[in-house]
């Protein structure tokens, strides 16, 4: 470890997870509401509904490449103050919506804000931690972060139970203001004044000039981002596809939380497993295993004609989950491991990267749902395969870079 701060491991692995939740909460305690907003607000068709979340995940990418200098420029705190203010704006403006491109704006600038907690969060961990003590901490932050998806549908269909999808921007702004005080009062500021640069395009044009040409940072980067992908092809056609297709309704956020706790468990074991096995083991036979099942799923799935029974549909996506639970942690302190020296750009560049990369990718697979669960497991069986085959060639790739 490096670096020191006052309060406990506990209670800093709570805030990071809390901060990065706040990602989590904006996107999964919408999911009940979707279709009430959309149909609200005026959208034209059952799919735009998606919008809501794919804005989100815009403003998020675009975001996080300006919080990484901001914050080596200004400290990671006073990055975070203005990451918490732009949230706090966009969810207000979500609140008071009175149109469905308002919306559509509002969540625009909400990822924009987000973007700030969920960047600044890794750079902080990063300036503390490396190696596989940082990845045993990313992976025990992961675990509890899961937390969040897990409860946030049941917390959205709670709200619709006595109140309006209104509500539930209400709940968020809450919740963004109780991490901003929490994290004014107990977090000390992890960069040190001697150690900032100055503000400028520069540090965020080095940084993606060393991502881009380290093929650990770039693979490593590229397979979160497809792996991602297909994580937010999933989150824009749960609600379609367990609330709708399979007629689950109001009992669809037990399902979602099945899943997400499968996730969970995922990192939490991981965080065990990453300091016996290494990273790369890990992650390299999870991906393999996804890869396998999701090829057999999807035969199962087209002979059923794109219904399969609901219990298979959960057993695999259960399976496929507990994968991807042993990837996000490792592809990220993976990625981070060589940028340690430009921390705060650096977890800029790669979260926009892997955002762009599972925005690019993974709408187009929400968009094509078309009333069965064909396109989503097609889309995370050759997903998955492209994120091993990228992850092979950057092994080979650093192999080649360390004996010149």
């Amino acid at each position: 470890m490096t670096g020191a701060r006052k309060i406990s491991t506990a209670e800093f692995v709570a805030l990071v997870a809390l901060s990065i939740s706040l990602v989590a909460m904006s996107i999964d305690s919408m999911l009940p509401a979707l279709g009430n907003v959309a149909s609200d607000l005026g959208a034209r068709t059952a799919n735009d509904r998606q919008l809501i979340l794919t804005m989100f995940f815009a403003g998020l990418t675009v975001g996080q490449i300006f919080y990484g200098p901001l914050s080596d420029a200004l400290g990671r705190k006073n990055a975070m103050y203005t990451g918490m203010a732009i949230l706090a704006a966009g969810t207000l403006m979500c609140l008071l919506a009175t149109s469905f491109p308002m919306m559509l704006v509002g969540r625009v600038i909400a990822g924009l804000g987000a973007a700030g907690a969920r960047v600044i969060s890794i750079a902080i961990v990063r300036d503390l931690y490396e190696g596989r003590a940082m990845a045993r901490i990313m992976s025990i932050v992961m675990g509890i972060f899961i937390l969040v998806p897990i409860l946030a549908p049941s917390i959205g269909q709670s709200v619709l139970l006595v109140g309006s999808w209104r509500a539930i921007f209400a709940l968020l702004l809450a919740m963004t203001t109780v991490v901003f005080v929490w994290f004014a009062l107990r977090q000390s500021e992890t960069l040190p004044v001697a150690k900032r640069r100055p503000l400028s395009l520069g540090p965020v044009a080095r940084a993606m000039g060393e991502a881009l040409k380290n093929p650990q940072t770039l693979g490593y980067t590229v397979a979160a981002g497809l792996v991602f992908g297909a994580l937010v092809a999933y989150l824009g056609t749960a609600q379609q596809i367990f609330g709708e297709q399979y007629g689950l309704g109001a009992t669809f956020p037990l399902y979602f939380g099945a899943l997400a706790g499968a996730l969970g468990a995922a990192s939490m074991v991981n965080g065990t497993l990453v300091m016996r096995f290494g990273m790369l083991a890990l992650s390299g036979w999870a991906l393999r295993v996804s890869v396998v099942i999701s090829a057999v799923f999807l035969a199962f799935a087209i002979s059923a004609g794109g219904h399969p029974p609901l219990w298979s549909f959960m057993s695999y996506m259960l399976a496929v989950f507990f994968c991807n639970g042993l990837l996000f942690g490792n592809f990220n302190a993976l990625a981070m491991e060589p940028m340690g020296h430009i921390a705060g750009s650096a977890a800029a560049v790669i979260g926009s990267l892997t955002s762009l990369v599972s925005v690019v990718i993974g709408t187009p697979i929400g968009r094509a749902y078309d009333g069965t669960v064909i396109p989503l497991v097609t889309g995370l069986f050759v997903l998955t395969l492209m994120a091993l085959g990228v992850t092979i060639a950057s092994a080979r790739g650093v192999a080649r870079a360390a004996q010149s």
